[in-house]
């Protein structure tokens, strides 16, 4: 019986002091809302609106860099560098089957080096965990653990080398494709 009285008192004290958090809430929301009323009422210049005409125009992306860009793309990037100014010798620079299936075979001649060493890493990272688990003396496993980790740690910065390769070669695709060049050109 005394349990009974106890938890009815402590569920209805619980009850009151719910009730007084919701209602000093309730309160405070209404405050705030009178007092960002009176800030607005205050304003007195109505807030710009920014629309296009009032932003500027943003210049093109730079083309892409690195030894999948090419040369046609590194003389467009050095005038570029020049003050935006394109000379006539970058316009001279023949798109033709020679450059679309030249800059093919450069990307997949990189695909396929970084694959290769790829597969060579992971046929190390597989030596060295069969010699780890062949070794008894701590301090032979340790160095062997040493090395595949860095090992390991070659082979994620190479993986995600491949598939920059793989997006190089599929931007390279879509570019053709726009350029409307013709599939075998890119074989």
């Amino acid at each position: 019986m005394r349990s009974i009285t106890y938890v009815l008192a402590v569920v209805v004290t619980a009850s009151l002091f719910g009730g007084g958090v919701v209602r000093s809430e309730a309160q405070t929301l209404a405050d705030l809302a009178r007092q960002e009323e009176a800030r607005r009422k205050q304003i007195k210049e109505p807030a710009k609106v920014i629309t296009n005409k009032d932003l500027r125009s943003v210049p093109a992306p730079p083309p892409p860099q690195g030894p999948a860009a090419g040369p046609a793309a590194a003389d467009t990037a050095a005038n570029a560098d020049k003050g935006g100014r394109k000379d006539d010798k970058a316009k001279e620079v023949p798109k033709d089957q020679a450059y679309w299936s030249g800059l093919m075979k450069r990307l997949q001649a990189a695909l396929d080096r970084d694959q290769t060493f790829a597969e060579a890493l992971q046929t190390r990272i597989n030596s060295l965990t069969a010699d780890f688990s062949a070794r008894d003396d701590p301090a032979q496993r340790a160095v062997l653990a040493r090395e595949r980790l860095k090992v390991i740690d070659e082979l994620d910065r190479l993986t995600v080398t491949i598939q920059a390769d793989r997006k190089a070669i599929a931007d390279f695709q879509e570019e053709a494709r726009r350029a409307a060049v013709p599939p075998g050109w890119l074989r």
